[in-house]
C-alpha cells in the first residue's frame, strides 16, 4: 500500500509573496510549526550561489546558514531546499553530514534537462537526497516525458516530480502523466506533485493523486495558507486534514493555523496571493505567472484585452519570464487600433497658447473642489478630466487612455472624449496615436495624466493647471475621489509610481509651465 508524504514549501514558494522576507525568528517558528504539525519534508527555502545571503530571507548560499533555522530536534523530519539549474554549483555541496538540510530539490525546464540531471547526480553523489523537478511537465512531448523518465532512472533520485509550474494542468493531463511515470520509472524512486492554483485545480489534483491505484510512495507540496506566487498553491492546512480523514494521516492542525494567524496573514495584507482572473489566463495559455502579475499591474486593460495580448504570445516565450518581451508586446498591442483626427485642427486652435485645467480622479479632486472650480472660473481657458466625467461641473473635454474607463462612462459623453488609439470606438470627438505619448519611466509610461500633459504640449499649449494628480498612498482606499476606481498592488510598485511621475512632470516642466491647484501627497514637484 502506498504511503504518502507531505512536503511543505511555504519558506520556498511563499518566498515568491514577500521577497523571501520572513524574518529570521519567523522563519525558526514557521519550521517549529510544522514539524509540530507532524509535517513530512520540509522545504526552508532557495539554495542559490547567486544572491547575497541575508539572515532574514530564505535564500541560502551555505548549508551552514540554513542549518540555523533547523532545530536539533528533528523528530524525523526530512528537511531540503530547492536549487534552480545554473543558479548553485553542486560540485561546491559539502558531503553530506546530517548537520544540515537532508535533501536538494533540482529545478529545471526542459531545454536544460541535460544539465539539471548531471546536477542530480553530483547532488547525490555527495550523499543527499535528491527530488528531480521537471519544470512544466506538461510542455513535454511524450517521447520527451519518456527519454527524460529513463535518464531520471539512471540517476536513482529519491523523487521524481511532475510539476504543475502554471498551474493548468487538468486531472486527465497529471491521470496521463502520472502513469507514464508509474510505469517507467524505477519501483524503488518516489513520485512527487507539485501544484499552482491558477485554475482552483491543485486541491481536487491532490485528492485524485490520493485515491489512485498504485503501491508507489508519494509525495505532494502544499504550502500553508497556499502561500505562493499568483494564484498561490495547494493549502497545506486543507491537505492534511484531508489526508487524516482519508488517507491515515497523522497530522495536527492547530500549529498550521497558528503560524497563519501569527505571521503569514500579515504578509496575505501586505500583498495577497490567490486565484484571480489573470492568474487563470496565464494558466489557459500556459504562460509564465510573472506575465499576469505585470499585465495586472498595469491596471488599464479588460479581460478580454489581456486574454488577447497571451494569445498573441510566441510559444516559445510563455514558458520563461522575459520582461522586455511582454513589455514591448503590451506595448504593441495597446499601439494598434484606429486614429480619427477629423476635429485636430480645431482643438490644436482651442488649446494653442491657452491655459488648460486638467482634473484627474485622485482624491484631492473632491476634497480641493473649491480650489478647482476658482481655477476653472477665473484662470483656464480650456478644462480636461482624466478618465472620469468630473461631477462638480462639466469639463470641456474628458482624456482617456484606459478602456475600462471608457466603458464606465455615459455614452453621452463620448462626443467630447479624447482617446487614444487603444480605445476602440466610432463616436470619440478625438482618437490620437497612443505611442506617441508614451514617456521612458518605465513605472509610469502610459500614465493617463502624463500622456495628457504630453498631448497638450504637442498641441502647444501655454500653462497647465493641475488637479487630482496626487500620486499613491500604501492605503489604495484612500487614492481616489470614487471608490470604485481604487486597485491593490505592492507598495513598491505604488512607490515607483510616485517617483516616475515626479521625474517625468518635472521634465515636463522644462517645456511647459506646470502649476499645482491641488495638493499633491505624493507627487514633488521642483
Amino acid at each position: 500500500m502506498k504511503h504518502i508524504q507531505a512536503l511543505d514549501c511555504t519558506l520556498r514558494d511563499g518566498g515568491y509573496c514577500n521577497d523571501c522576507h520572513f524574518g529570521f525568528e519567523n522563519e525558526k517558528k514557521i519550521v517549529s510549526g510544522l514539524i509540530e504539525a507532524n509535517i513530512d519534508i520540509i522545504e526552508c527555502g532557495f539554495f542559490v550561489n547567486t544572491v547575497e545571503y541575508d539572515k532574514n530571507r530564505t535564500r541560502f548560499t551555505s548549508l551552514n546558514q540554513v542549518a540555523q533555522i533547523i532545530p536539533e530536534k528533528r523528530d524525523g523530519k526530512i528537511f531540503v531546499m530547492l536549487a534552480d539549474h545554473g543558479k548553485f554549483v553542486p560540485e561546491d555541496l559539502p558531503v553530506y553530514d546530517g548537520s544540515s538540510i537532508d535533501g536538494i530539490r533540482v529545478a529545471f525546464h526542459k531545454k536544460d534537462r541535460l544539465g539539471g540531471l548531471e546536477d542530480c547526480r553530483i547532488v547525490k553523489e555527495k550523499g543527499y537526497k535528491v527530488f528531480i523537478q521537471a519544470m512544466v511537465s506538461v510542455s513535454y512531448t511524450d517521447e520527451e516525458f519518456l527519454d527524460l523518465i529513463r535518464r531520471v532512472n539512471q540517476v536513482e533520485p529519491y523523487a521524481f516530480y511532475i510539476v504543475d509550474s502554471f498551474g493548468m494542468m487538468k486531472q486527465k493531463d497529471l491521470t496521463r502523466l502520472f502513469y507514464m511515470v508509474e510505469h517507467n520509472l524505477k519501483d524503488t524512486i518516489k513520485i512527487g506533485f507539485h501544484s499552482h492554483n491558477n485554475m482552483q485545480l491543485a486541491y481536487s489534483n491532490a485528492q485524485s493523486l490520493v485515491h489512485i491505484q498504485t503501491d508507489r510512495d508519494l509525495i505532494i507540496d502544499s504550502s500553508v495558507y497556499g502561500m505562493g506566487r499568483g494564484a498561490g498553491n495547494l493549502n497545506t492546512e486543507l491537505f492534511v486534514e484531508y489526508l487524516n480523514e482519508n488517507a491515515d494521516g497523522k497530522y495536527e492542525l492547530k500549529p498550521l493555523l497558528s503560524i497563519i494567524d501569527e505571521i503569514l496573514n500579515g504578509f496575505y495584507q501586505r500583498n495577497p496571493w490567490g486565484y484571480s482572473l489573470s492568474n487563470y489566463l496565464s494558466a489557459k495559455y500556459n504562460a509564465h505567472p510573472n506575465y499576469a502579475i505585470y499585465l495586472d499591474a498595469k491596471k488599464t486593460l479588460t479581460a478580454e484585452s489581456m486574454d488577447e495580448i497571451f494569445s498573441l504570445m510566441d510559444d516559445d516565450k510563455r514558458v520563461s519570464y522575459d520582461k522586455d518581451y511582454i513589455e514591448e508586446l503590451y506595448i504593441k498591442y495597446m499601439a494598434t487600433g484606429c486614429v480619427q483626427e477629423t476635429h485636430l485642427n480645431d482643438l490644436k486652435a482651442q488649446i494653442s497658447g491657452k491655459s488648460v485645467l486638467i482634473i484627474a480622479p485622485g482624491r484631492s479632486s473632491v476634497d480641493e473642489k473649491d480650489k478647482i472650480i476658482e481655477c476653472a472660473k477665473d484662470d483656464a481657458d480650456v478644462t480636461i478630466s482624466i478618465n472620469f466625467d468630473y461631477a462638480e461641473f462639466e469639463t470641456d473635454y474628458i482624456f482617456l487612455s484606459n478602456l475600462r474607463r471608457f466603458r464606465e462612462l455615459d455614452v453621452a459623453n463620448r462626443s467630447k472624449c479624447i482617446v487614444t488609439s487603444n480605445i476602440p470606438t466610432v463616436d470619440a470627438y478625438l482618437q490620437t496615436k497612443y505611442k506617441v505619448l508614451l514617456n521612458d519611466n518605465e513605472a509610469v509610461r502610459d500614465n493617463a495624466g502624463l500622456m495628457l500633459v504630453k498631448y497638450l504640449i504637442i498641441l502647444g499649449a501655454k500653462k497647465v493647471y493641475i488637479a487630482g494628480i496626487d500620486g499613491y498612498s500604501k492605503d489604495p482606499n484612500t487614492n481616489f475621489a470614487d471608490e470604485r476606481m481604487n486597485f491593490y498592488t505592492l507598495k513598491a510598485v505604488f512607490e515607483a509610481m510616485n517617483a516616475g511621475m515626479t521625474e517625468v512632470l518635472n521634465e515636463y516642466k522644462n517645456e511647459i509651465a506646470i502649476e499645482y491647484i491641488t495638493t499633491p501627497r505624493f507627487v514633488v514637484i521642483d
